[in-house]
């Protein structure tokens, strides 16, 4: 089907695991590009749906809770909101995020499963599998580690080798151990319920599908066919685990839907929320969730990192073909990994640039961020991330290529003419100008289009590479018509100029909206802009005589060195952090002289919760918490940055010093006191209640 041919598009972005928050590798991945195109379309006049959410059922959770001795529902709440705040403050402009532990959701997985399993698709079988006898628990395949049996990786787990691509049953581990208790897993018999992924790739509907891998990226097709080479083998589609979403069927107690199964279900359970508040929108164009997913004219398209190719190419595909009324991908744009800083990103290791903390450190500064990721964007490749070259980037490209020139052309307008555009009696002056940005906006255009017509896939790379080179065609041709000598001889060949500058501007504000939205609103201020349509690109001149500008501001400005230090040093902090481990002794401070009852009775112990954590400025040890008591919210400084990052305290019960008198530090009044325990002071526990209890209960 070719683009004209698609009434709407509904684009999905990946779902996060909300274990964690987002970093600029999961940016660049999957969500940047997806917003760009995303953008693009918006800009073109299409109807799009940009969906994604929480993916809260998986693994990983379990785990993140196991480890930081809370319940799943604790982590997912925690994450869910971290990673929603910083995508919508960088500007991910989702039409809707969900989270799978929607009622919503759930009905519709588990509506999902039953039809499936009504119709016969599932295998009911009884199989061996890993169970600890530690932890007396079947363990699911993200419970088990071992060496991949395809590229020794001895990080691999049980479902996937996240360093090949290599898809994993757990039984495919070479030295396989739990990750519950690191014992070796013994085997037992369980009952599940498998998805004949075999018997599926062998019907003439799968086959006809699979022929659209062939004008999909070389990534998507090479580790597809890989798979589809080696025949595809059973998948259980259920799991024991106590934590997700219920199995709908009797003799299924205390399982729960296989996260690969329950997850991409999450795009339409979130579609089906977004229709219903987009139904209460007037004028909203489609409010039937039916429309975006059973309606051929509706182009689906899965933004995704490499590791979740087959999943959103192969198996869920298989899911929505074998339930019979939804449409498949039209294609699956699948980006490489990001490193950074000459090692791989990982999140374990705290060896990442977290986007929350980017945001607090670089505030008002997204749009450097997303030039940055967009011009090294891992979309054929891995690719690397340094602050050095961030620093490079933004300044000699943003700073004094794009902004440099519309900074130029405003205030020669304002200086010149009050701000008012002049009547241009000529045409641009310049034919090989005129010829260039006509030539580049056309490649923005056709980069972007690749995706629509099913060539691979955009090429955001080259689309934003051809952006700064209009702004680097105007700054040129300011240098070559010097306006600011000419105004003293020649002022009638000055307007046309600055006229024919403006219309620069003006176009490189309306390409601006996919990659650089606030740039984009910002200039659109500054040239007194209401409609940014991408038909304007089209036009010879956007703004015309006697048209009132906005004021001029400076678009961008440079990054110090001192900002890139201080980032450099962060991570080799963190670098001898995970290379030297403190060693673990135990130190019994002295005990300090008896008091009376009298005395310990004057604390006033509460519980309370700490709803903000955020680092103090210049104070490496400061934290400042805003803690929920119940009846009252309070700040209260304290000096634990070493020991957590700020967005681990949130949602954490907390034992607080109330009556303590307040206590300006930093020029921040202090009021209260967290306790905390520790013996060696490598380490700092929070001191709270082991279960959820009423907030400002008494502690004695």
């Amino acid at each position: 089907m070719s683009k004209k041919d698609y009434k709407r598009y509904l684009v999905t972005a990946a779902l996060p695991y909300a274990n964690g928050p987002v970093h600029i590798g999961h940016l660049a991945g999957c969500y940047l590009p997806a917003d760009v195109y995303v953008r693009y379309l918006q800009a073109t006049g299409k109807d799009v749906l940009f969906i994604c959410g929480s993916d809260e059922h998986g693994v990983p959770i379990t785990i993140k809770a196991k480890k930081e001795g809370i319940t799943p529902q604790q982590v997912v709440d925690k994450y869910d909101g971290i990673m929603k705040n910083a995508f919508k403050d960088f500007g991910i402009a989702f039409s809707y995020y969900g989270r799978t532990s929607s009622e919503t959701h759930k009905e519709t997985a588990q509506d999902f499963f039953r039809n499936l399993y009504d119709k016969g698709v599932f295998k009911e079988e009884i199989t061996q599998q890993y169970y600890d006898e530690e932890a007396k628990q079947f363990l699911a395949d993200r419970y088990i580690t071992g060496t991949c049996p395809r590229c020794a990786n001895p990080s691999a787990y049980g479902d996937q080798c996240e360093k090949c691509g290599t898809a994993l049953s757990p039984t495919d581990l070479i030295n396989p151990k739990s990750a519950l208790s690191g014992a070796v897993p013994v085997l037992r018999e369980t009952k599940n319920w498998f998805l004949p992924m075999g018997e599926i790739q062998q019907t003439e509907s799968f086959k006809e599908y699979i022929k659209r891998f062939e004008d999909w990226k070389s990534n998507i097709k090479g580790q597809c066919n890989s798979w589809l080479t080696e025949g595809l083998q059973s998948r259980a589609m259920t799991r024991d685990l106590d934590w997700g979403v219920p199995v709908p069927i009797a003799g299924a107690d205390g399982k729960v839907l296989y996260v690969w199964f329950d997850a991409p279900i999450g795009y339409i359970s979130a579609t089906k929320e977004a229709m219903l508040a987009r139904g209460q929108e007037p004028g909203a164009s489609s409010t039937s969730w039916q429309d975006w997913w059973k309606d051929e004219d509706t182009a689906l398209i899965h933004f995704i990192g490499k590791d979740n190719i087959v999943f959103h190419a192969i198996i869920f595909p298989m899911m929505l073909m074998t339930h019979g009324e939804f449409i498949l991908p039209s294609n699956v744009p699948a980006n490489e990994f990001l490193n950074l800083e000459g090692d791989k990103i990982s999140t374990s290791r705290n060896w990442a640039v977290w986007l929350h903390e980017y945001l607090i450190d670089f505030p008002d500064r997204q749009d450097e961020l997303r030039y940055v990721l967009t011009s090294i964007a891992p979309e054929t490749k891995d690719s690397e991330f340094t602050w050095k070259d961030y620093q490079t980037r933004v300044n000699s490209e943003l700073v004094s290529i794009f902004g440099n020139f519309v900074n130029r052309v405003l205030v020669l307008c304002d200086k010149y003419y009050q701000g008012i555009v002049p009547v241009s009696k000529g045409t641009l002056s310049d034919e090989k100008l005129q010829a260039a940005q006509a030539l580049c906006f056309k490649q923005v255009k056709e980069s972007i289009d690749n995706l629509e017509l099913n060539l691979s896939a955009i090429k955001l790379r080259d689309a934003q590479a051809e952006f700064i080179n209009i702004a680097r065609a105007g700054n040129k041709y300011l240098a070559d018509t010097e306006p600011w000598k000419l105004i003293k001889t020649d002022a009638e060949s000055v307007q046309v100029i600055l006229v024919d500058a403006l219309q620069i501007c003006a176009k490189l504000c309306v390409a601006a909206q996919p990659f650089l939205p606030h740039t984009a609103q910002k200039l659109a201020a500054m040239l007194n802009l209401e409609s940014l349509s991408w038909n304007l690109l089209q036009e010879n001149e956007i703004i015309t005589a006697n048209h009132a500008l906005g004021k001029a501001e400076i678009l961008y400005k440079q990054v110090e060195d001192e900002d890139i230090n201080k980032q450099l040093q962060r991570l080799e902090d963190i670098k001898k952090a995970n290379s030297v481990q403190p060693p673990e002794v135990s130190v019994v401070s002295e005990l300090k002289p008896p008091i009376s009852y009298e005395d310990f009775d004057k604390l006033d112990l509460r519980v309370g919760k700490v709803i903000a954590a955020v680092k103090v400025p210049k104070a490496d040890k400061l934290l400042n918490l805003t803690v929920d008591l119940g009846f009252e919210q309070r700040t209260i400084l304290s000096g634990i940055a070493a020991y957590y990052q700020p967005e681990e305290l949130l949602g954490k019960l907390v034992t607080v010093v109330v009556n303590l008198a307040p206590r300006k530090i930093r020029g921040i009044e202090s009021q209260g006191m967290l306790l905390m325990a520790g013996n060696d002071f490598n380490k700092l526990y929070t001191v709270a209640p082991e279960q959820d209890i009423e907030l400002g209960s008494i502690v004695k």
